[in-house]
C-alpha cells in the first residue's frame, strides 16, 4: 500500500497498468489526447506487482488496472474515468496537468 501511495503522489497524473491490458492502453491514449502526459507504472513489470494489485483493490478500484490517480487521489478505473470524461468533469480535473 505504501509503494502505491508514494508512486501515486509523485506526479499529478499516475496510471497503474499492465503491459498487456488494452483498456490501460486506451485510458493512456485518452489522457495524451487531452494534453496530459501521465506517469505510467506497469505493475506486471514490478517485483512487488501482486501486492500493488491487492493494494489497488483495497483502495476501492473496481478493477486493479487501469487505476488512475489525479492529484494523488484515486479516481478509478476505466468505467469511472470514461464517465468523468463523458460528463466533462475529467477535463476540469486535468487542467492543472495539461501541457501547453
Amino acid at each position: 500500500m505504501d509503494k502505491v501511495m508514494r508512486l501515486a503522489s509523485e506526479k499529478g497524473v499516475v496510471i497503474f497498468t499492465k503491459s498487456s491490458c488494452c483498456l490501460c492502453y486506451a485510458v493512456n491514449i485518452l489522457f495524451k489526447e487531452l494534453g496530459v502526459r501521465p506517469m505510467v507504472h506497469e505493475i506486471d513489470q514490478d517485483p512487488e506487482g501482486r501486492e500493488m494489485e491487492k493494494a489497488l483493490l483495497r483502495l476501492g478500484c473496481t478493477a486493479p488496472v487501469p487505476a488512475v490517480f489525479i492529484g494523488g487521489k484515486l479516481r478509478g478505473s476505466t468505467n469511472e474515468i470514461m464517465s468523468l470524461h463523458l460528463s466533462g468533469s475529467l477535463t476540469q480535473l486535468l487542467k492543472p496537468y495539461q501541457s501547453l
